[in-house]
């Protein structure tokens, strides 16, 4: 069975590469999502099986999305996407409850390692 995945990233560039990566792998990219508030309605109304949160963005940044869809989903599975030298905001993520991390520029394998040990969860 195909994980139905949510992406989040205020860079339209960044979505289309995860979206590629995971489309080739045999994922559904079900919804994109440009900052954190639309992120949690789009979490409401799709209910995917793993949402990939990129820290920094406006409105809503990815660390409060991140509580917020944990408030409507104790077992939400979240992937946080930092940039370089984010480490004490990825520390705060996975506190408030995501699972992994993948570092951009992203590599495949890495993306792909990270959604299996997220799905295992």
């Amino acid at each position: 069975m195909s994980a139905r995945v949510l992406i989040v990233d205020d860079a339209a560039f960044m979505r289309m590469m995860i979206k590629n990566i995971l489309v080739k792998n045999g994922y559904e990219v079900v919804g994109e999502a440009e900052n954190g508030a639309q992120a949690v309605e789009m979490y409401k109304e799709l209910k995917p099986d793993v949402v990939t949160m990129d820290i920094t963005m406006p409105e809503m940044d990815g660390i409060q999305a991140v509580r917020e869809i944990k408030k409507i989903d104790p077992n939400a599975k979240i992937i946080m996407c930092s940039a370089m030298g984010q480490q004490a905001l990825v520390m705060e993520a996975i506190q408030a409850g995501a699972i992994d991390f993948i570092v951009k520029p992203f590599q495949q394998d890495r993306i792909l390692q990270a959604f299996e040990k997220t799905l295992k969860r």
